[in-house]
């Protein structure tokens, strides 16, 4: 049991990828508090959580708004509830508009940001308040398409998730020495309602080509969301203690050999977001 008797919050956790992340902390033991901003799939959410709890495990379920401040202070004391608050996962977000960013509608760009960067800034200040105070505590924040590259025609959601990351490394260089973890999480392509958003706005929205990657990935079933669940329970575990202030792929990274290569990320940039200098590239510039 890597979670055993901890208390974990994941936003945005009704259905999707904060659902299989949910379910996967449940599993490993872990006391769970979801939230969602819809209460009927939220309450359904949590009855099938808490059908498969077991020895005393707490499985709590709150409707919130992350990106309203109120509301996050209610998720944060209905986490009172548990024995002890040891570890967040910052994962509700939305699409957000597709299109021309000179087209789109200016709202709902706006919305975008408010959501899935505002909210996670939130519910981190509420967090480290308690993890400063108590010495210990972890945060993962879920990127995603758009942070370490350009997502034409989703420019609201590529720019909350790219400042998302650089969010990741500055709060864990604040927090550095204080028995506090904070990474980011690149769970890679899932099928999920994203996906389905990406195929109902078709060629003209999306673009041709993320619109053909569309259809290639949900014809090939895209990334598992279980290998990203898993890379989320290691970042909350003791196993990752040490480990802060990375952007990790799900897919990609041998993330579960971390533990052995602490000290050769200490001082190194690898798994970070940086810009890229002619001396790079073997090019003399001067």
């Amino acid at each position: 049991m890597k979670l055993e008797n901890r208390g974990i919050l994941i936003t945005g956790a009704s259905q999707g990828l904060g659902n299989k992340i949910a379910r996967a902390c449940l599993e490993e033991g872990a006391h769970v508090l979801i939230c969602g901003r819809s209460p009927k799939p939220l309450e359904e959410a949590r009855a099938e959580l808490a059908a498969a709890a077991r020895n005393g495990q707490r499985v709590i379920s709150i409707a919130a708004d992350v990106s309203q401040p109120d509301d996050v202070r209610k998720i944060f004391a209905a986490a009172q509830h548990f024995p002890s608050l040891d570890g967040i996962v910052n994962n509700a977000a939305v699409l957000g508009p597709q299109g021309l960013t000179e087209e789109v509608d200016w709202d709902e760009w706006r919305r975008t940001i408010e959501i899935n960067l505002f909210g996670a800034v939130l519910v981190c200040r509420e967090a480290l308040r308690l993890f400063r105070a108590q010495g210990y505590g972890k945060i993962v924040n879920l990127s995603g398409g758009g942070a370490t590259g350009p997502r034409p025609r989703y420019s609201a959601y590529g720019s909350s998730k790219a400042a998302l990351v650089r969010l990741t490394e500055t709060l864990a260089a604040e927090v550095e020495g204080t028995g506090i973890g904070i990474n980011a999480v690149s769970p890679g392509p899932m099928n999920t309602r994203m996906l389905d958003a990406v195929l109902a706005g078709g060629p003209d929205k999306a673009g041709g080509d993320e619109y053909r990657r569309a259809l290639q990935q949900k014809e090939s079933g895209g990334s598992p969301p279980a290998k990203a669940a898993a890379l989320c329970v290691f970042l909350l575990s003791a196993a990752s203690d040490g480990l802060s202030g990375r952007l990790l792929s799900a897919v990609w990274d041998p993330w579960e050999q971390l533990p052995t290569r602490l000290h050769e990320l200490q001082n190194s940039d690898i798994y970070t977001l940086r810009r890229i200098v002619p001396a790079d590239r073997g090019l003399n510039w001067d």
